[in-house]
């Protein structure tokens, strides 16, 4: 069997506001070739477009099997994997975990590649982390303040509709 090389994955995401007009940035590199990709949304998060960054990136691996090296700032992301927060959570059934919509679009193609996450300093000069973040600003904030009109991170707007449900479950609005 032919032995492919390594992918290398760097990603970021970023978010206006925190919530705010969002997007996120992913550098792919093999074998000499590079991919850039990114996207935007309206409303969002910080952690849904660090989290949408390694899912978009890895969505985008046409191989079965891929050895990937996923570089990326987000201590959110790298910890869940490295520290066992993930199947921790799945084995709660997702119960008060943030994101779980990304989290379980994350496992199913995680679980198609052989993935080593490794966590790396944000905004400290590491080329490709920056080119992600100047990918992830200009599809997000970058775009709305152009003008460019962003769609919808459902996800984000589904999760608060039933943060407004559950408060109004527990009586906390008149």
């Amino acid at each position: 069997m032919e032995q492919r090389p390594t992918i290398f994955l760097y990603t970021d995401g970023a978010s206006s506001g925190n919530p705010g007009p969002g997007g996120y940035g992913v550098v792919l590199k093999c074998a000499g070739k590079e991919k850039e990709i990114s996207g935007g949304f309206a409303l969002t998060t910080n952690n849904r477009m660090e989290l949408l960054a390694v899912i978009t990136g890895l969505e985008a691996i046409k191989w079965e099997n891929a050895r990937v090296e996923v570089y990326s700032d987000s201590s959110y992301v790298v910890k869940a994997i490295n520290e066992g927060w993930l199947e921790r959570w799945r084995m709660k059934g997702w119960k008060k975990v943030k994101n779980p919509d990304l989290w379980q679009r994350f496992l199913a193609v995680y679980s198609r590649h052989r993935v080593v996450f490794h966590w790396i300093k944000g905004h400290a000069g590491h080329p490709e982390n920056e080119r992600c973040d100047r990918l992830a600003v200009a599809a997000g904030a970058g775009a709305a303040a152009s003008g460019i009109k962003l769609p919808d991170d459902a996800g984000y707007l589904e999760s608060l509709k039933q943060s407004s449900e559950s408060c109004a479950e527990r009586g906390l609005f008149g």
